[in-house]
């Protein structure tokens, strides 16, 4: 991976310069929208409040593997960052990390000044791909989760390794719950799901589960306690029918993938059209209620959204062009593909 080293920020100088697209996230829908914004030949600047790139990608889970991204049948997290931010870097952007956007400011001149916690710095326009903003799992109820949390018990499961030869328990029924279970169940000593009602996952992945290794103890069943043993980690688990026959599972490691609660922090505060957390964006342009501000990936709400990689890369495509355009109204807003935008860069290059 291309190494972005998040070091302590500097305050922001009073001749930090304006740019054309300011990009609030540094996911992969905000690092694809980096790239783009180099094509059209917009200087780009991206702020993240994480130390490193990658959104949810990096912090969660970076030795999940992901199923749903274009040109890749299954990869690591960490490895499609990599790919996303080698592919960010050839634009050449600056990269913020370790600042938060508190407030945005827009102007009369239809500029904006970012409020961050390192300074000011500006901007022609802004493209929010903050993801699902803060991220909080959702604990599991259960008696001796919260004083075993950490020796053991896992919501950000980052090493694959240290799952190698153990008895893994994963409780959830989405997507994460289910990908972490095919993930592990090469290198884990048993593998158990538990889950309450029906799964929440892609059909084919699924599909995949129930063909597999993976003990699946499902619908109707939940943990209703944990316990250590003499070495101050998690030992075991009692689990129970909902009709009320209860089973114990010898447990090394328990994978708690039943959501997260998502909270857009500072963005509440930018006087922006908020639905459920979402930024409401024009299906269209992907403008929000603020000209010249467009949101892309998780954050943006618009009818008929489905939340995936895949849709924030178009999403990333969409709001640039229009951000474009929005800068020099006499912009093309199609500058076509990629090939046609390189091939007249380099005739301009050659002719200058």
């Amino acid at each position: 991976m291309t190494d972005v080293i998040a070091t302590p920020a500097s305050p922001v100088s009073a001749t930090e310069p304006i740019m054309d697209i300011t990009i609030v996230g540094a996911g992969p829908t905000g690092l694809f929208a980096a790239f783009y914004a180099g094509l059209r030949g917009a200087s780009v600047q991206i702020i993240d409040s994480l130390e490193e790139p990658g959104g949810q990608c990096s912090a969660m889970y970076p030795e999940k593997y992901i199923y749903d991204v274009i040109g890749y049948p299954k990869v690591m997290a960490k490895d499609f960052v990599a790919a996303c931010l080698e592919q960010a870097l050839r634009s050449n952007p600056t990269i913020h990390l370790r600042e938060q956007v508190q407030t945005l400011e827009p102007l009369d001149d239809g500029t904006f000044i970012l409020h961050t916690t390192q300074g000011q710095r500006r901007s022609r326009s802004v493209i929010i791909a903050a993801g699902v903003g803060a991220f909080e799992p959702t604990r599991l109820g259960a008696p001796g989760v919260d004083e075993l949390e950490g020796k053991g018990i896992h919501y950000f499961a980052k090493r694959i390794e240290d799952f190698r030869d153990r008895n893994v328990v994963i409780v959830g029924g989405g997507d994460s719950a289910v990908d972490w279970a095919m993930t592990l169940e090469p290198i884990a000593k048993t593998v158990n799901l538990i889950h309450r009602s029906k799964f929440r996952a892609h059909e084919a992945t699924v599909a995949d589960l129930e063909a597999s290794t993976v003990t699946l103890h499902y619908p109707g069943y939940e943990v209703v306690a944990v316990r250590s043993g003499d070495h101050g980690r998690i030992s075991g688990l009692t689990f129970r029918h909902l009709e009320g026959h209860t089973h114990d599972l010898e447990v090394d490691e328990l994978i708690c993938a039943i959501g997260f609660k998502a909270d857009p922090g500072p963005i509440k505060s930018w006087n922006l059209a908020l639905q459920r957390n979402q930024i409401v964006s024009d299906q269209t342009t992907l403008q929000t209620s603020i000209p010249g501000v467009f949101a892309a990936g998780d954050i943006a709400a618009y009818p008929a959204k489905f939340k995936l990689i895949a849709n924030g890369a178009g999403e990333a495509v969409t709001a640039v062009n229009h951000a474009v355009q929005y800068i020099d109204p006499s912009a093309r807003l199609d500058a076509g593909h990629s090939t046609t935008i390189m091939e007249k860069r380099e005739k301009t290059a050659v002719a200058s």
